[in-house]
């Protein structure tokens, strides 16, 4: 079973948030999503500065198996990246709540965080999809 933290939002598409209290949110994949991935091998991030919309493309997480997009959770813009992304993408797979969180967004509407799943029904989706 995908280890799923009570304390963190979730989308349909396996990103996870947190809300960091300031207007701010953390941004990364969850564990059942690096699982499936596979041996992730790179990382594509997006430039800090960008806008984001709503479920918009920002970037491409790619394993020896297969690429993913990644999609915004929330409209919003990008104010830090996880560099360390770039030389160590296997991050993924050993640490997808902490160590290897994508980016940081000043999110545009808090109350979009409320329409995101909570563990329970991102628990609901992952079995469904077993």
């Amino acid at each position: 079973m995908s280890n799923i933290p009570a304390t963190l939002k979730y989308t349909e598409s396996h990103e996870w948030v947190q809300d960091n209290g300031d207007g701010t949110v953390t941004i990364g994949i969850t564990d059942h999503a690096q699982e499936a991935l596979g041996d992730v091998v790179f990382v594509e991030l997006p430039e800090v500065g960008r806008e984001l919309a709503l479920e918009e493309e920002f970037g491409v997480i790619e394993s020896v198996k297969a690429a993913s997009d990644l999609y915004a959770p929330l409209a919003g813009e990008v104010i830090a990246i996880n560099e360390s992304l770039e030389d160590a993408p296997e991050s993924v797979n050993e640490s997808p709540y902490d160590d290897a969180w994508i980016l940081k967004m000043k999110v545009a509407d808090s109350t979009d965080l409320e329409k995101l799943l909570d563990a329970d029904a991102y628990t609901l989706l992952v079995e469904s999809e077993a």
